[in-house]
């Protein structure tokens, strides 16, 4: 099926594509199905992969957001910028989670696996994006790389980046953005739990939500957690 679609849209017949994909679509699809058919797509000339793109948006299947992120997680790299570019667009107007999330895993998150400097340039204006969905992607691209971090040694540097790098969304208030943010942070602290204690100290009592807290927390010892419960008590 990723074949066929293939050659349909390298062949600029895109809705002849998005024909032949909607009866799947329309049904319960597994999604790493999804993934493999969405992957060769991705090679297709991007005048024509565009028009594909804005074709399957414009359907707002929950399906079709699947699709679109693994298109768009072939083309990180050749095209980063552009990849981020449209990432936002859809993110904006697919206007629901389950898009955001999608995205914001499977193309901002395998982006700062794969270029993660870069990546992380073209990331810092969506933390003050006027779109709650867009910055809520900050928080699922983080979740995301620190998933597939595991734990290691050896991108402690970069865990300590991204710390630093959220600070600016820690007082986040739109509860859309935070449950992002908070999802980010929660799998740091699974993965990075000294680094997430040490780093929380500075952020506690400086305008947060409860449930952000709680997100970064998930991952700490209690012994841990029951400091900064004190240490907020305390600031009451």
């Amino acid at each position: 099926m990723g074949a066929r679609i293939t050659t349909l849209v390298g062949d600029g017949q895109v809705f002849e594509a998005r024909d032949l994909l909607s009866p799947i679509l329309a049904e319960r699809t597994p999604f790493d199905m999804l993934r493999h058919i969405g992957e060769p797509v991705g090679a297709c000339p991007q005048k024509a992969l565009d028009a594909f793109l804005d074709l399957i948006a414009t359907d707002r299947t929950e399906g079709g957001w699947v699709i679109i992120q693994s298109v768009l997680e072939q083309t990180l790299d050749r095209a980063l910028s552009g990849a981020f570019a449209r990432c936002r667009d859809f993110i904006v107007a697919a206007d629901v989670w389950y898009a955001a999330d999608t995205l914001g895993e499977g193309v901002v998150g395998q982006a700062l696996v794969r270029h993660f400097q870069p990546a992380l340039e073209l990331l810092a204006p969506w933390r003050e994006d006027d779109n709650p969905w867009v910055r809520r992607a900050v928080g699922t691209g983080v979740h995301f790389w620190a998933k597939r971090s595991r734990g290691s040694a050896e991108l402690v540097p970069q865990a300590k980046t991204l710390l630093a790098f959220l600070e600016p969304v820690w007082g986040e208030w739109d509860v859309i953005a935070v449950k992002g943010v908070g999802w980010g942070l929660k799998t740091m602290s699974r993965n990075y739990p000294d680094l997430v204690a040490d780093w929380l100290p500075g952020r506690v009592g400086h305008g947060h939500r409860a449930l952000m807290l709680r997100k970064a927390m998930a991952g700490l010892s209690e012994e841990k957690r029951e400091t900064f419960r004190v240490s907020k008590t305390r600031k009451v």
